[in-house]
């Protein structure tokens, strides 16, 4: 009992704080889980995120879940997803309820907030880099994701180039000793449990379709179009909204200026951007409809995580699979720093003092090892000082 509230606290923590989207909740993970508490080694944590990026749906909060289920089993993956996940669920929820069609600008405060994310992904990237590309292989394979990822920007672009490092690395790294490593990581998750939840994946992708086409209940619609939303894209983040204006602007569930007042609220609370759905679902439907849709668009990620983690754990003993996580795993750190760059630097240092500004939040991660909430908040108020200057 005691660890699965040392989950729920640690995760509501994160959900608090974890600002900046997918990448930069990966950072956040990494010097929570890895780095302060050593819940998991680098290995393990670089495993773990190689897998998620692997299946579709959020992938930091698939991490997450993956946390959370090592820690303290499916209880302790579920709390761990309740924890980040439902203070920007909440937030979100109250803002359609109570900001309804209201536009929401990009303040002061959320520039700052945008600013924190390139400190806390530089951090994150420094580290992992040093881990998992230390030779001409491995960060060749990087650079090689860099370049792809920047110029081949799809929806399946990140999967691609997944796929084919890790057949890279197959092949390159198949007979290497891994100094480093394989994480000693226990999944308490049974074969029988995961098959049931693959399983059930597929089955409700089918069946919830065919059900909707002969049942008229908004509530089944609703949830079916959130379902498919969250199983079926690649690349987490902002990758589901377009399908998500697709899902409920033209079918006039809700207006376009709802739809983007929305996506700017979501891109000021922290946790995951795939929370925006509890905005929609409360937008159609109040506060039920809000849980409804999180509930929906998240559950696919519970199903592939829970369904997949238990095979996972074996496979990567394999060397040929040592050897594919090897080319992955440097893929990954491509994927970062192109991530890094675009949206995240794109889309935060517009200025000399906002460069200036995110070198003092590094440094303020990096070499005083200050917290992270410490550099939100400095964050937060140095995006208002610049507002009003």
């Amino acid at each position: 009992m005691k660890t699965l509230i040392e989950i729920l606290l640690v995760s509501t923590k994160l959900g608090l704080t974890s600002f900046g989207g997918p990448i930069a909740h990966l950072g956040y993970f990494h010097e929570e889980y890895v780095r302060r508490r050593k819940w998991l080694d680098e290995k393990s944590y670089a495993d773990l995120v190689a897998l998620c990026q692997f299946l579709p749906g959020p992938a930091s909060s698939q991490v997450g879940i993956g946390v959370g289920v090592m820690r303290g089993g499916v209880l302790g993956g579920i709390l761990a997803f309740i924890g980040f996940t439902a203070p920007s669920a909440a937030a979100l929820i109250l803002l359609a309820l109570f900001l309804k069609g209201m536009e929401i600008n990009d303040a002061g405060w959320i520039h700052g907030l945008k600013i924190v994310a390139v400190a806390v992904v530089a951090h994150a990237i420094l580290g992992m880099a040093q881990k998992l590309t230390p030779d001409k292989p491995t960060k060749t394979i990087a650079l090689l994701a860099i370049v792809a990822v920047l110029l081949w920007q799809t929806a399946y672009s990140q999967v691609a180039i997944i796929v084919i490092a890790a057949l890279a690395g197959l092949i390159i790294f198949k007979s290497r000793e891994n100094s480093q490593g394989t994480g000693n990581v226990e999944f308490p998750i049974s074969r029988r449990f995961a098959v049931l939840c693959l399983v059930s994946f597929f089955g409700l992708l089918i069946v919830l379709p065919m059900l909707r086409g002969v049942a008229s209940s908004s509530t089944l619609s609703l949830f079916d179009s959130f379902y498919r939303s969250g199983a079926l894209v690649f690349g987490g983040g902002h990758v589901v909204l377009p399908l998500l204006e697709r899902e409920f602007v033209p079918t006039g569930w809700l207006s376009k200026e709802e739809f983007l007042a929305g996506y700017g609220a979501a891109q000021a609370v922290p946790g995951p951007l795939f929370t925006f759905a509890a905005y929609i679902g409360a937008v159609i439907n109040g506060w039920k409809g809000g849980l409804i849709a999180t509930v929906a668009i998240f559950l696919p990620a519970f199903l592939l995580v829970f369904g997949t983690l238990p095979f996972w754990s074996s496979l990567r003993q394999s060397p040929r699979i040592k050897g594919a996580l090897t080319g992955v795993n440097a893929a990954v750190v491509g994927i970062l720093i192109a991530a890094f760059y675009n949206p995240i630097w794109t889309s935060s240092i517009h200025a000399p003092e906002d460069f200036a500004f995110a070198a003092v939040l590094f440094s303020m991660l990096a070499y005083w090892k200050l917290p992270p909430w410490i550099v939100v908040v400095a964050g937060i108020a140095v995006g208002l000082l610049f507002s009003i200057m």
